[in-house]
């Protein structure tokens, strides 16, 4: 094993493996049920990006849909694409509900099956970070947007209250070891090294409100159909299920403004365009 100077070097993360848990785990629950709720961030990143009709648009881990619908509502040409066919189920039966236009397609973020520079806009909304390879997934979005393209995201930043909720399951199911966390994809600074030698940056910080009836509301919801949070729960025992339980609701208390029982919970993010030289 190779060392610097004291210390021991750290092997390699299995990625391939980590992906393979996190495909299980966003399967696992619908989350759809919350990211129907998000709709808003899609709407406002295609207003940022100044989107145009007849643009060919591409959504990488596009969930069920969010900025998917928000594009096509301006008349793009897009395809939806994730790694979990249930949710591009879902994409699709919400564009059929709406009446719009758009290719859905079964797609890894980290090998796409598109030809280099074939899409004008590339978007990705709380999707692209999480992916393992956080550097093979930035150089797959700038390989498939052509020349003076653009790249747009939205991002939850490491302090923010989504931030905060896989810093707190992480302290009660310790994340594998070497690998990045998602959250670095909210700073200017790594996407800075990710696309920055190719591309102008533009990172915005936005909020987005958490609204719930109550704290146990969000809980309820989140555990039952938010992926990494049902499987968290699953894999504890049930003295581990109680701690983990406390400790959200110690985190939706420090972040909630509202004082009438309700929960509305300010959630940081960068939203992110990236002009592609």
């Amino acid at each position: 094993m190779q060392t610097t100077g004291d210390a021991t070097a750290q092997p390699a993360p299995d990625l391939a493996a980590l992906k393979s848990r996190q495909q299980v785990a966003w399967a696992s629950g619908d989350y759809s049920v919350i990211g129907a709720r998000l709709q808003i961030v899609g709407e406002n990143l295609c207003e940022a990006l100044d989107l145009r009709s007849g643009e060919k648009v591409l959504d990488i881990a596009a969930g069920n849909g969010n900025a998917t619908l928000a594009a096509a509502r301006r008349w793009a040409e897009v395809t939806s694409t994730d790694y979990v066919p249930e949710l591009l189920e879902r994409g699709r039966e919400r564009a059929m509900a709406n009446g719009l236009a758009v290719e859905f397609q079964q797609a890894d973020a980290e090998a796409l099956p598109f030809k280099d520079a074939s899409f004008d806009v590339v978007i990705s909304t709380f999707g692209v970070m999480f992916t393992p390879d956080q550097d093979k997934a930035a150089k797959e979005m700038l390989r498939v947007c052509r020349p003076g393209g653009r790249i747009g995201m939205a991002n939850w930043t490491p302090e923010s209250f989504i931030g905060q909720v896989f810093k707190t399951i992480g302290k009660h199911i310790p994340p594998m070891p070497g690998v990045r966390s998602p959250a670095l994809w909210g700073t200017k600074a790594r996407l800075e090294e990710m696309f920055g030698a190719q591309a102008s940056i533009e990172a915005t910080p936005r909020m987005y409100n958490f609204r719930y009836r109550s704290p146990a509301h969000w809980l309820e919801v989140f555990r039952t159909w938010y992926g990494p949070v049902h499987k968290a729960f699953e894999a504890l025992p049930q003295p581990g299920k109680v701690a983990l339980e406390e400790d959200f609701f110690a985190l939706i208390a420090s972040f909630n403004r509202a004082k009438d029982g309700t929960m509305v919970v300010p959630a940081e993010y960068l939203e992110v365009v990236i002009h592609k030289g």
